[in-house]
This record gives structure tokens, C-alpha cells and sequence, in this order.
């Protein structure tokens, strides 16, 4: 019967760091992976909750950074920081919570995608990278799929375990 690794015996098969993906592995030896998928794990989603909630709070302590990329065509820039913050902060804290990290991570999956138009409008104000701060514009703007997946793969329930 499958077992899942202890964490030392993560640690050993990932020298990096147990679950470098947040994500925990069957161990080796313990029979076939067909049919089984990884579960994400505690650490991966508390560490997508406190990303979510360290960007909300970012909202609320430094808005005129997020204020100057509000897309020219949404307006109304200190609303749309406040509610994106807001909704920021709520995905961390429903991430956080093990009875509320599926509709946490359904939340913060349509939260990254909404606000992806202020980093496409970071970009297109930095225009062709030249420094530093125009690079980051635009490697954010792939940055957000890993970010997404990241999310999405909380979104999974857990798989139910084989009886005994």
C-alpha cells in the first residue's frame, strides 16, 4: 500500500529542500504513481497565504505604487488598490484556514487573473526594458502562470485514503 514520505525521507530524495514545489511525494519503492497525484502541501499553502496576504498589506501600506499601475481605462486607482488589496488579504487569511483553503485558493486563482491587466500596464509604461525596474515590469508578466498553477493546485480536493 502507498505511503507518503516521512520528512526525512523527503529531504534525502530533495536536498534542496523537502517539497522544493510544495508539494509532497510519494516515497520510492512504494509501488506505481499511475492513477496518484502529488497533494499539495501545508507548508505550499500557508506560503501562499502569507504571499497574498504580504501583497495586500503592500496595498494599504504603499498605494501609489500599485495606484500608478491601475490600468488608465478601469480609473478610479484608490478603489481598485483598496478592493484588490482587500481581496488579497481575504484569499491569505481562507488559505490559511484548512476549512476555507479550497474556496481560498478558487479566490486567490481569479484574484491573480484580475489583476494581471496592471501588470500587463506596468509593462507598457516601463516600454523596452533598459533597466532593472523595466525588466521586472515585464518577467511579471510570465511570472503570474507559475503563480496561478501555484493556486490552482490548491484548489484540489484531497484524494481520499485507500481503506485499511
Amino acid at each position: 500500500m502507498p505511503r507518503s514520505a516521512s520528512a526525512s525521507e523527503s529531504a534525502a530524495a530533495d536536498p534542496a529542500g523537502a517539497g522544493l514545489a510544495g508539494v509532497e511525494r510519494p516515497a520510492a519503492g512504494t509501488g506505481s504513481s499511475v492513477g496518484t497525484r502529488a497533494v499539495p502541501s501545508d507548508r505550499s499553502r500557508w506560503a501562499l497565504a502569507a504571499f497574498m496576504a504580504g501583497a495586500g498589506v503592500l496595498h494599504f501600506a504603499i498605494p501609489e505604487f500599485s495606484e500608478r499601475i491601475v490600468p488608465k481605462w478601469l480609473g478610479h486607482e484608490r478603489a481598485v488598490v483598496q478592493w484588490s488589496g482587500a481581496a488579497e488579504l481575504l484569499c491569505g487569511a481562507l488559505l490559511a484556514l484548512p476549512r476555507t483553503k479550497r474556496v481560498g485558493a478558487w479566490l486567490t486563482v481569479l484574484t491573480i487573473m484580475g489583476v494581471y491587466p496592471a501588470n500587463v500596464q506596468m509593462a507598457i509604461d516601463a516600454g523596452i526594458p533598459r533597466d532593472a525596474e523595466g525588466w521586472v515590469a515585464w518577467l511579471r508578466l510570465p511570472l503570474q502562470v507559475p503563480m496561478i498553477r501555484w493556486a490552482w493546485k490548491h484548489t484540489q480536493a484531497e484524494p481520499a485514503t485507500p481503506p485499511r
